[in-house]
Order: C-alpha cells, then sequence, then structure tokens
C-alpha cells in the first residue's frame, strides 16, 4: 500500500493529506493541488528531471523567485501571487517536513495614502483567512463574514451581532447599527449563498435570538478573532497594515462610489448619521484615482 501511494503525484499525496489530516475544505483543497501542480511542473521544466518529494525537498528560495517570476509573467497580480506562494511553501513544507521552508517574502502593496484594498486583494484575502481555518465549517463562517463586510458594507460589530432572525434570508437584511439604528442593506447572491453554506455546516442549531456567527465552542463569534486571523492572513499575503476588517467595508464603499453610487444612497447602505462621514470617500476616491495616474504617467 505504501508503495502504492508513493507512485502517486507528490500534489495528490499532498491533497490528501490536506482532506486527512488538515480537513480542509474542497475549495481549498481544489486550489492548492492545482498551485501544487503548477509547481511541479515549472520544477520538472526548470531542473529537467521528474519531481517527485524528495527533489522537492531541495526547492531553494531562489528556485520559488523563480516560479514566482514564472506566474507573474503569466499576469497573475500581487494578491494572487502571494496566494500561490503561500500555498506553495505549505507544499513545500510538507515535502520536507524535518527542515524549514524555503523564505521568500511575497509581492507587498505600496504604502501611501489610505485607500481601500482592490476587489481581488479583498477576495483573495476573504480566501486565505477561509482556508486557514481549524475546520470547514469555521472557513465558511470566515469566508460569509468577510464577504458580508466587503459585499455588503457591514461593520465588524454589525456582523457578529446577527442573529438568527435574519434567516431564511431574502433580497436583504435589516442591520442594527449605531445608536440602535436600524437598516435595510441588500444582499449580493454571492453573499447570501456564502451566509447559507455556513448555516448548512454550522454544529450549533441557530434560533431566531441566538447569535448568527459561532465562535468555535459555540458561544457568538468575537471581533477579535475575526480581527485576528485577518491580521494573520494579510502578513501571508504581504499585504498592508491597513487591511483590516473595517478596511473591507471602506473598500466596499469606495468602489460602489467609483461606480456613480449616490453619496445619500451610500450614506443609507452604511448607516452614516451624517453625510459628512460619507463624503470622506469622495477624497479617498479621488487620491485612488491620483495613484492610478502617477502609475499610468510617472512623469505626469
Amino acid at each position: 500500500m505504501e508503495n502504492a501511494a508513493s507512485d502517486l503525484p507528490a500534489s495528490m499525496i499532498w491533497a490528501e493529506h490536506l482532506a486527512r489530516d488538515r480537513r480542509r475544505s474542497v475549495h481549498t483543497i481544489r486550489a492548492y493541488r492545482a498551485s501544487a501542480e503548477r509547481l511541479v511542473a515549472f520544477f520538472g521544466a526548470h531542473w529537467g528531471e521528474r519531481i517527485d518529494r524528495a527533489t522537492l525537498a531541495r526547492a531553494t528560495a531562489a528556485d520559488l523567485r523563480a516560479y514566482l517570476a514564472h506566474r507573474r509573467g503569466q499576469g497573475l497580480g500581487n494578491a494572487s501571487a502571494a496566494r500561490e506562494l503561500s500555498a506553495v511553501r505549505g507544499f513545500l513544507a510538507w515535502a520536507n517536513a524535518d527542515a524549514e521552508a524555503p523564505r521568500l517574502r511575497g509581492p507587498r502593496v505600496k504604502p501611501g495614502v489610505p485607500r481601500p484594498i482592490s476587489p481581488a486583494e479583498a477576495i483573495a484575502l476573504a480566501e486565505e483567512v477561509a482556508d486557514d481555518a481549524a475546520e470547514p465549517w469555521i472557513g465558511a463562517r470566515d469566508w460569509a463574514v468577510l464577504l458580508l463586510l466587503y459585499g455588503a458594507g457591514l461593520r465588524i460589530g454589525e456582523a457578529t451581532a446577527l442573529t438568527g432572525a435574519v434567516l431564511p434570508l431574502g433580497a436583504t437584511i435589516a442591520v442594527t447599527g449605531k445608536r440602535a439604528k436600524t437598516r435595510i442593506v441588500p444582499l449580493l447572491p454571492q453573499v447570501r449563498a456564502a451566509i447559507e453554506a455556513y448555516a448548512a455546516q454550522v454544529p450549533w442549531p441557530i434560533d431566531r435570538d441566538t447569535a448568527l456567527f459561532r465562535g468555535a465552542k459555540g458561544g457568538p463569534l468575537s471581533a477579535g478573532v475575526v480581527r485576528r486571523s485577518v491580521q494573520a492572513a494579510r502578513g501571508r499575503l504581504g499585504l498592508g497594515e491597513r487591511t483590516t476588517p473595517h478596511a473591507l467595508r471602506h473598500s466596499f464603499a469606495t468602489h460602489l462610489l467609483g461606480r456613480g453610487a449616490d453619496l445619500r444612497a451610500l450614506q443609507e447602505l452604511l448607516g452614516h448619521a451624517s453625510l459628512s462621514s460619507t463624503q470622506v470617500y469622495t477624497a479617498v476616491d479621488a487620491a485612488h484615482l491620483m495613484d492610478v495616474y502617477r502609475n499610468a504617467h510617472p512623469h505626469g
């Protein structure tokens, strides 16, 4: 049996390890296995030999750098490249459990004026947090919570305060914000699907008066748990310190404004008491546009 297993591709053996020992989700296993297969194919051409677990164990930071450059040449952006690097580092760490995996810093977002993270960075962040969860249902929970922040503009405290009364979900949910004000927020199909997938997996019953999002032991999910998960994930992805749960809400607002949303409508969606709180996004959006202009026209 052992000999038969050793004849399997390393990427397949690793995928089985992720499913059996790490209890990763089907989505995570599929994505990580694809990254591992790309790395093996690259090393096969790079080294000119058949790649197995033993040969993977001798990979260096220079080899990883060459692979990352190859993937960047295929059009990968910063966030996607960082996600790829996170996956293949895990693959190499598994291949050589007795030694430290090669160290290579991932792509970093340039520091500058406070600005929203891009849609690709927001989704990569949510995926990274969900993939790192200890249990599949916790991964589904984290994915749903972060999509609520980015796809519906909720504050983290508003998301963790939701109860089972929002179920079954419709096209909108009622959210209680600051000063106990309630507002109606539309739900994108992707956000609704993420919440429903979590609700189908959570191991505790969700009643109307109990927390929708649960912690690992069944109590209400703490906002601090989400913040710490985001902090760890942004480090692995090379995203800046301003990439917080609140930055996802910030990005929701700025991206809507960039698409022509009316300030008054945005004020209602965000639950701002005054329009002046919403108007800050006009300045941020202008700063983001100037960043794009300077990058496109360095001498402009």
